[in-house]
């Protein structure tokens, strides 16, 4: 049995206690994989970047098999991932999230870039609607990712979650299926919903971004609470299981 992991998480000193795989699928953009984890270490977490999967490196391998050139509109503290392509002449745009680098200014240079290409390429790193921080909820790369699909008239790419190549790529690098594999995760589209595409089940835990108000189709959800080892998974308490094939909508995103 394998556990994967969002940023939230509680239990990974317990999972890997009990001899269970770990992978930490992350749609972290703002930050490269050593600093993503030096943080997390930072907090007491046992992870390592081999333990890691994240849009990025992930994005670099794809632009690297089809030689492309990237116009960059990420965050700054991003960059050093792109270090070893060619961004001169960019025959495609890549879109993270850019925090305060999501001015009019820069859209519509990214904008510029793609309606000028006979066939557009848009490489977005997620789809997220938004994401909490301790100052609230913020607006997250799937907002501008729609405002330049819509313009160029194009459909993105999209490299991490909940895109099922980024579950695939977790499951391949643990050498396991998506039918021995959980994911945990406080997203009910990007992490729930992808992992599910992927055969994968999944809990939402009640926490971050976790909203309370969700529709549930054909399958009843419920609560689960207290795990230990021998329930074969350990989860942080008040976490709600979805089996796979539970179809659920957010109404409140």
């Amino acid at each position: 049995m394998v556990c994967m992991l969002s940023i939230k998480g509680q239990v990974c000193s317990g999972i890997k206690a009990a001899g269970l795989k770990l992978r930490f699928c992350t749609n972290e953009t703002q930050a490269t994989r050593e600093e993503f984890v030096k943080k997390l270490q930072g907090l007491g977490f046992d992870i390592s970047v081999a333990e890691v999967t994240a849009p990025a490196p992930a994005a670099c391998r794809i632009l690297k098999e089809r030689g492309l050139r990237p116009h960059l509109l990420v965050h700054n503290d991003l960059v050093p991932e792109f270090a070893e392509l060619d961004k001169a002449n960019p025959n495609c745009v890549v879109i993270g999230d850019a925090a305060e680098n999501f001015t009019y200014a820069n859209l519509n240079e990214a904008f510029r870039v793609l309606i000028g290409m006979e066939k557009p390429v848009l490489i977005s790193l997620g789809r997220g609607r938004y994401y909490k921080e301790t100052d609230g909820l913020k607006l997250d790369v799937g907002a501008y990712m729609k405002a330049l699909e819509y313009a160029c008239d194009v459909e993105a790419e999209v490299v991490g979650k909940p895109a099922k190549p980024f579950f695939e790529s977790a499951l391949a690098e643990m050498g396991v299926p998506p039918e021995q594999a959980v994911m945990i995760g406080d997203d009910i589209v990007n992490d729930v919903g992808g992992a599910q595409q992927c055969g994968m089940r999944a809990v939402q835990v009640r926490t971050g971004k976790y909203r309370s108000v969700i529709e549930c189709v054909e399958v009843v959800s419920f609560s689960m609470t207290n795990f230990t080892p021998a329930s074969i998974l350990i989860f942080s308490s008040n976490a709600l299981y979805l089996p796979s094939g539970l179809k659920c909508r957010a109404l409140s995103q």
